[in-house]
């Protein structure tokens, strides 16, 4: 993610953009099954030894409070990019490693899209990365307290090879003031957002419902619509298709809205929209979790006591909503570590801890971690209404259908979208050359690319 925004903002962005660049959720969360052939075959261990640890400067705070409550654990800690904007800092180093046969780290800070490569041999004669920690290391009780769907990126092959320490699910965020002011009802279905958005158009005309030009928007509309842009029906396959009615249909959508000037085709986060047309003219945005305290409060600087939360929106004629996911990195330990209990026992504080996570910066993908952060006055007293059970629903409701690739799922939206929009074309015209660009790059990477 790139703004130009207050460095409040931007510290969660480069939190959350190591995973919102590399895409999502592959899979439907599951127990995993492993075959014998795939049986993991640890490092010798030494009881004790040091482990090194990458992070970002984000997570840096985490790893040194961990460090601190457990005094008896040799750590080296290291500080790097953590995969932000697509870096590729750690897999190179990663396989300048496995060529020398030393140096990797024991436990790392990364991106869904980190799992795709460590999860795999970086070459014939090289073992894979990231450790299953599935195979004796992390309980399936604690594996299975995680939110739905919320570990299928770290899924591969039957095993589990990283923990999620946070999501980004997207609700529907809302002034609650102006909507009272103005004697608007907050929006239950697509459709009903569709006919709000016309009708704030037409009598309060400059106040938007919405924004499709930042690098994460087709996130939280595309993919809250199960559109299967970058859906994996196998690892080396990848579904494309703009054409299906759920891409077409938000397409529809959000083009109505961008004509009668609701929607946006400017980002929240590009430069001077918090000044012009500014956060106070924003009634409503479906956006991530973390738009409340990112977006309105530090970026649009919001009074507090007027944003609110609404659930994901649903399609008439669908009982149930899905939702997207802008965000949420991963933790993962190396199969090389010679300490495994250390290095494992790392990682699932740092993503289940109550004593971390109730004051994490963002919203926490194991459940019980999830509640003492809901619990945390500071991550809700912003907030004109009760935040929790909104967080919690939506949550389980992330569609796992818009899968973690070995790409980002931003490259294409930003090249070939966004410019589309700025020229004044629309959604709907764009959505063939939006396709052509990610099967390109999915095709660069080696996928085989099915339409249907």
């Amino acid at each position: 993610m790139r703004r130009l925004v207050s460095r409040s903002a931007f510290a969660l962005l480069s939190l959350s953009a190591a995973a919102m660049l590399g895409g999502c959720a592959s899979a439907t969360q599951s127990t995993p099954t492993a075959s014998p052939s795939a049986a993991f075959k640890p490092a010798a261990q030494t009881a004790g030894s040091q482990i090194t640890v990458w992070a970002d400067s984000t997570r840096l705070p985490a790893v040194q409070q961990y460090q601190k409550s457990h005094p008896d654990v040799k750590m080296n800690i290291v500080t790097y990019d953590g995969s932000a904007n697509g870096s590729t800092y750690l897999q190179t180093k990663v396989q300048l490693f496995d060529r020398t046969g030393n140096g990797w780290p024991d436990v790392v800070f990364g991106s869904p899209t980190d799992v795709t490569w460590a999860s795999q041999p970086t070459s014939p004669s090289a073992t894979a990365f990231a450790a299953p920690l599935d195979a004796n290391l992390v309980p399936q009780q604690t594996l299975d307290g995680f939110a739905k769907g919320s570990l299928a990126p770290c899924q591969f092959n039957g095993h589990t090879y990283c923990l999620r320490n946070d999501i980004a699910q997207v609700v529907l965020w809302y002034n609650k003031t102006l909507m009272d002011k103005f004697g608007y009802q907050v929006p239950t279905t697509w459709e009903q957002y569709e006919a709000l958005g016309e009708q704030v158009a037409k009598e309060h005309p400059g106040y938007l419902v919405g924004a499709v030009g930042d690098t994460n928007s087709q996130e939280s509309y595309f993919w809250s619509s199960q559109c299967p842009a970058f859906q994996l029906e196998d690892p080396a396959t990848l579904k494309v298709d703009l054409a299906d009615g759920n891409c077409t249909r938000m397409a529809t959508l959000l083009d109505k809205l961008i004509a009668a000037k609701a929607v946006t085709t400017q980002g929240f986060f590009s430069q001077g929209f918090a000044k012009d047309p500014g956060g106070s003219k924003v009634l409503m945005a479906n956006g991530p979790s973390w738009y409340g305290q990112y977006l309105f409060n530090a970026a649009f600087k919001v009074p507090a006591g007027q944003i609110a939360a609404a659930a994901p929106l649903t399609w008439e004629g669908e009982t149930t909503a899905a939702t997207g996911n802008v965000g949420g990195g991963v933790w993962m330990v190396s199969s090389h570590s010679t300490n495994l209990k250390a290095s494992t026992d790392l990682a699932t504080w740092l993503t289940t801890s109550n004593d971390f996570q109730a004051n994490a910066p963002t919203y926490p993908a194991y459940v019980p971690a999830a509640k003492a952060w809901l619990a945390n006055p500071a991550n809700s007293k912003y907030f004109a209404t009760d935040i929790s059970d909104v967080f919690q629903q939506a949550a389980d409701l992330v569609w796992t259908g818009w899968s973690n690739t070995k790409f980002s799922d931003a490259t294409a939206w930003s090249n070939v979208v966004l410019p589309a929009l700025t020229q004044g074309k629309t959604l709907t015209e764009t959505l063939p050359q939006w396709q052509t660009a990610i099967t390109d790059e999915a095709k660069s990477v080696g996928y085989t690319i099915a339409t249907k």
